[in-house]
């Protein structure tokens, strides 16, 4: 009782410590009245413009995969693709689904997938919490791809998607195994035909005598409200971590005239990291210049923000097709998690893994930077 109390109070004196450092610092550069401000009007413009748009996707994503699953398409996936997720991934065929989707749409997809009980009949209950670092791999794929594709980088981005499934099986393979060395000692848990009480573990569920339309607008249905569910299951993780890393990354939207308490303004701490660990970074991913450091660590926390960078430093000179394969594989690959990882795990009912799923992943994008470098240089 003595040492717990110890610890409970040292968790104290953290807290108020980190509070402390966190508003002292950046009330010295904002003020105090523009970081509040700051702080509100990013929470709020994350509202509306991310978190609803999460929850427009959980809700779409999550019908179309009840749907998929009603009409067996989930059982098509899992049978053809299972060759190479297994191998790949050491996941079902099934979780092919959650790339697709990803891919398609944003992150939080997956989780929308991740909550339908029939889907997961496919896995174990190792598995489910890898299906975040899976999905996260190749959120907002399509769209990073062509807009690097409209700059005129047509195989830079093919290169890097090719570096991003290199980073996103080595995410996959690492939180696989921290999940096994967290419950070893522990009895280990499978799923059995209780678990999950519509979908089986040979992969066929009970056939409905309804007629097509009822059966597609009873799974639509359901599979939407499931989606609503999990967007709204996100957003206290996603405000507040997103609006933490979105202050230490960006700073005054206009330099000449300071802080004005508006949305997204921060003190830019955290490209100021990178140009501290340029020296080694750099090597490691061929940047053409310091401020290329810009893109991944402005992906941790938005990929969208990211993108944004891109023509700006472009029109500089700052950056070339080298650097082009690596925003692409590094921005697809983490795309963000840094801002959505914690709600993701969150929504799945296991905190206990954010840790490894945020470790395994930042993993996972360095590894798909660094193949997107060496992959350049030896083919282009």
């Amino acid at each position: 009782m003595q040492n717990r109390g110890l610890r409970e109070a040292g968790y104290t004196v953290l807290f108020i410590a980190l509070i402390v450092l966190f508003v002292g610092y950046l009330s010295a550069n904002m003020g105090v009245s523009n970081l509040f401000s700051s702080l509100m009007k990013t929470a709020h413009a994350l509202l509306l413009d991310t978190a609803l748009f999460i929850l427009a996707i959980s809700v779409i994503m999550g019908a179309l995969g009840n749907l998929a699953n009603e009409f067996g398409l989930v059982r098509i996936f899992n049978y053809i693709f299972a060759p190479l997720m297994k191998p790949l991934y050491n996941l079902p065929g099934a979780s092919s689904l959650g790339i697709v989707t990803t891919y398609l749409s944003d992150n939080p997809a997956i989780i929308a997938l991740a909550n339908d009980k029939s889907y997961l009949g496919y896995f174990t209950e190792d598995e489910i919490p890898t299906l975040c670092n899976l999905g996260t791999s190749f959120g907002m794929g399509l769209i990073l791809t062509t807009f690097m594709m409209g700059f005129g980088f047509f195989n830079e981005a093919l290169i890097g998607n090719a570096s991003a499934i290199i980073g996103s099986i080595i995410s996959v393979r690492v939180m696989s195994y921290l999940i096994r060395r967290k419950r070893r000692g522990t009895e280990k848990k499978h799923n059995t035909p209780h678990s999950w009480p519509v979908h089986q573990a040979n992969g066929v569920s009970p056939v409905s005598r309804d007629s097509f339309f009822i059966r597609f607008m009873t799974a639509m249905l359901q599979g939407g409200k499931n989606g609503v569910e999990m967007g709204i299951a996100i957003i206290p993780g996603l405000l507040f971590v997103c609006t933490i890393i979105m202050t230490l990354t960006f700073g005054p939207a206009d330099p000449a005239v300071g802080y004005q308490g508006l949305a997204f303004e921060g003190v830019a701490l955290l490209p100021k990291i990178g140009n501290i660990f340029a020296p080694v970074l750099t090597p490691l991913f061929g940047f053409s210049s310091p401020e290329a450091i810009a893109f991944p660590i402005t992906s941790l926390g938005a990929v969208g923000a990211a993108i944004s960078l891109v023509p700006k430093l472009l029109d500089l000179n700052l950056i070339a097709g080298n650097d082009i394969a690596v925003f692409t594989a590094m921005g697809m690959c983490w795309s963000g998690y840094l801002s959505t990882h914690v709600g993701m795990m969150d929504a799945l009912k296991r905190r206990e893994l954010i840790s490894p799923a945020l470790l395994s992943h930042t993993l996972g994008g360095l590894a798909a930077g660094i193949s997107a470098n060496l992959i350049y240089n030896i083919i282009l």
